[in-house]
């Protein structure tokens, strides 16, 4: 489905270009469910913005479907079927959420056909529906309003960005439920940038990166252990794990 191949990312800087991405090659089959994980600084966020199209790659090419969409905009590329989560979702001053679930979806759905969609991430819809996507709502609802556009669009690939970030623990627990769920629902992939364990243990594969490149690549059942396989590593990785995990 997706394939990255010899992929680069180079920022400009005072002292030069530093090379964020390096050389990184990764092919997503359909109907899995990856998540990428890593040390904070090694990349993670920026090869998702590569692949939603928010970034465009200093060297390498990018294939959809067998489709090279390295030269394709963020909205050309959701309109080939792969959506994108913000770490932080974007407020829309003067939107409905029932006015974001209709264009997600691309059509004119019904309030009925809406609540549903607000129902699969824990939302009590007849609370929402009506509201704007503004700074009214908490970083847990704005989470979740988002997560509903995703389901709604039926993505063929479905890319979250850190989508534990800034959501209390009660939301965290049901999202891993809604991911449980959304492919059921989409029939399509979902590739998720995370520190949880909660969300690595749940992954079809596991792709570990460090300093721009793939350190580590497999099955839950290959990857995990070696991640927290021994006490010491536990203790090493504490922080890395769970230090960003809202209490």
């Amino acid at each position: 489905m997706l394939t990255l191949e010899n992929i680069s990312f180079d920022v400009a800087e005072e002292r030069g270009e530093r090379e964020i991405i390096k050389n990184l090659s990764l092919t997503i089959d359909e109907g899995k469910f990856v998540v990428i994980t890593g040390p904070n600084g090694g990349g993670k966020s920026t090869l998702a913005k590569l692949i939603a199209g928010i970034e465009k790659p200093s060297g390498g090419r990018i294939y959809f479907g067998g489709e090279d969409i390295t030269e394709k905009s963020v909205t050309e590329r959701a309109n080939g079927g792969i959506s994108f989560a913000f770490q932080q979702p974007v407020r829309f001053k003067g939107i409905q959420v029932l006015d974001l679930l209709r264009l997600a979806a691309k059509e004119n759905l019904s309030a009925a056909d809406a609540c549903k969609y607000l129902s699969e991430v824990g939302l009590c819809a007849k609370d929402y529906i009506n509201r704007e996507v503004n700074a009214s709502l908490s970083g847990g609802e704005l989470k979740r309003i988002e997560i509903a556009t995703v389901l709604a669009r039926r993505s063929r690939l479905s890319v979250f960005d850190e989508p534990e970030a800034g959501i209390d623990l009660w939301s965290f627990q049901n999202l891993i439920q809604v991911f449980e769920r959304m492919q059921e629902m989409t029939n399509g992939s979902i590739l998720i940038i995370s520190h949880q364990e909660r969300i690595l243990n749940i992954a079809d594969e596991i792709v570990v990166i460090a300093d721009g490149q793939i350190t580590k690549q497999g099955s839950r059942e290959e990857i995990l252990p070696e991640i927290l396989g021994t006490a010491s590593a536990v203790d090493a990785c504490s922080a890395f794990y769970r230090g960003g995990e809202k209490k």
